[in-house]
């Protein structure tokens, strides 16, 4: 023992409990900062109809990444609300934007983009569109179809429009990112438009967010759990040192 009364084992003492005391403090950023960052980034919504099966389903619980018009991408599925719809928000997937020329269905059954037939694997049903069409989207607007094109009213139901069945850009409030319950994962992106002009969107920050609340998590528990630890293993080493019968 040194003159001061501290030892190495008390010196080891001061620095666990300083790392300690450091690691649920990032645990403590990360945990809170990822729900708070969740909390700006996602809203969740509640699938109200079929239109959307098999990629989501009536009663689907979903994080949908908060967005503006300029980010929205072809075969993205989007949260939207435009009142000459229905005025709640809805969610179908973006087969076209500006300039597009939509069409359905060729001779193999196959929605076209601009004269380019698209891989569609997420349907419900080998066909497209049960109707054909032909549609024109005016600039700053979107051409919206489901995923089920057998009960989805979508812009088929609105060709009549002025618009062409398309909505304005400045509807799309959020981009499904994820299936949150019951749990689906991530939503994957349609390849089949991957080569069109501005590609196809990248997924949002939502795997990032959950590292960081796990690793938070992990951190506050694994720092709170030294002090108790250390005093145990103190305790076992004072017995073992201590001479019998003293």
């Amino acid at each position: 023992m040194s003159g001061n009364g501290q030892d190495h084992d008390g010196h080891g003492r001061s620095l666990g409990s300083v790392l300690s005391g450091v690691a649920v403090a990032v645990g403590c950023v990360l945990f809170l900062g990822g729900f708070a960052w969740g909390a700006v980034q996602y809203k969740p919504y509640t699938v109200p109809t079929q239109s959307m099966s098999p990629t989501v389903k009536a009663g689907d619980r979903v994080l949908a990444q908060r967005i503006s018009g300029g980010d929205v991408r072809r075969g993205d599925v989007v949260v939207f609300n435009d009142p000459k719809w229905a005025n709640v928000p809805m969610l179908k997937r973006v087969v076209g934007i500006g300039g597009d020329h939509v069409t359905c269905c060729g001779q193999d059954g196959r929605l076209a983009v601009n004269g380019k037939p698209v891989d569609e694997p997420y349907l419900h049903g080998a066909k497209a569109s049960g109707n054909p069409f032909d549609a024109k989207v005016p600039a700053g607007q979107v051409f919206l179809l489901g995923d089920d094109r057998l009960v989805s009213l979508d812009s088929r139901v609105h060709l009549d429009d002025a618009a062409n069945g398309s909505v304005p850009l400045s509807t799309v409030t959020a981009r499904v990112d994820a299936i949150a319950w019951p749990m689906g994962g991530m939503l994957a992106r349609p390849t089949g438009f991957e080569s069109m002009p501005g590609g196809i969107s990248s997924p949002g920050p939502l795997k990032l967010l959950l590292g960081a609340v796990v690793a938070g998590a992990v951190l506050i528990v694994a720092g709170a759990a030294y002090g108790p630890i250390a005093g145990l293993a103190r305790r076992r080493r004072t017995r073992a040192t201590t001479p019998a019968g003293r």
